[in-house]
């Protein structure tokens, strides 16, 4: 019998299919996170029974836990991080996550390849950008970004990927989402062709379960959802 997480992600997969065909993209170009911050290991690993190999988290402590709680029963996934990384828990994040969303700063890029480098990993990584009035979102100013991206193509244990910005809060009026979209659209494809995105063009990670259709619309690779995919769910564990 097919139960309420397995209706979900079909019904999700089929929103990101259809907004990708409306953008005239191809379903395949648009990749999913599910993000398990609020959910126990147990749901994470039915997402990995369904398919969904890919899933995201915003904390060293539970990502660690979970990686390890999956791996014991013999489950691997694509690891995710997505929040603020801590430069204390770097070596934390780059033991477990394959790829890194919020490197929100010069210093931080520099900690993680280090640390990259002395345990032999090379996570992905897309570089945060501040785009929204909102102080206590992170990210790098967009007049920062050369320099970062200069500093990044000189690294060997990080890949570099794209960028990533959140939009803002639903009741943030001083900028839409929209906004944010746009503009970090167009700083990925001014640099295109340019280090570090000379043999790849520049991948972009937007859009969460309230806006991703409006994200996928404006280009996005990479959609990070969580809410959208777990409500209503039948016996749901919580994290923690």
């Amino acid at each position: 019998m097919e139960t309420s997480l397995e209706r979900n992600l079909a019904r999700l997969r089929r929103r990101i299919a259809a907004a990708a065909e409306e953008a005239g993209r191809a379903a395949g170009e648009v990749e999913l996170v599910a993000v398990t911050k609020t959910v126990d290991s147990r749901v994470a690993a039915e997402l990995l029974r369904l398919g969904q190999r890919d899933l995201g988290e915003n904390r060293a402590s539970e990502l660690e836990r979970k990686a390890a709680q999956l791996a014991a029963g013999g489950l691997g996934a694509r690891w995710h991080f997505i929040g603020h990384v801590q430069r204390n828990k770097a070596r934390r994040v780059v033991q477990h996550a394959d790829v890194i969303h919020s490197v929100d700063s010069l210093r931080l890029l520099e900690t993680l390849e280090r640390t990259a480098e002395e345990l032999g990993r090379r996570p992905g990584v897309y570089v945060q950008l501040h785009l929204t009035p909102e102080i206590e979102k992170t990210g790098i100013d967009a007049s920062e970004l050369d320099e970062v991206l200069a500093r990044l193509a000189g690294m060997r244990h990080l890949e570099p990927l794209g960028l990533m910005a959140m939009g803002p809060r639903e009741e943030s009026r001083a900028c839409g989402a929209e906004d944010v979209f746009a503009r970090l659209a167009a700083l990925a494809r001014a640099r295109d062709g340019r280090p570090p995105f000379v043999e790849r063009r520049c991948r972009l990670s937007m859009g969460m379960s309230g806006d991703f259709e409006l994200a996928i619309a404006h280009g996005s690779d990479v959609v990070r959802v969580g809410s959208a995919l777990f409500e209503g769910v039948e016996g749901l564990e919580v994290a923690g």
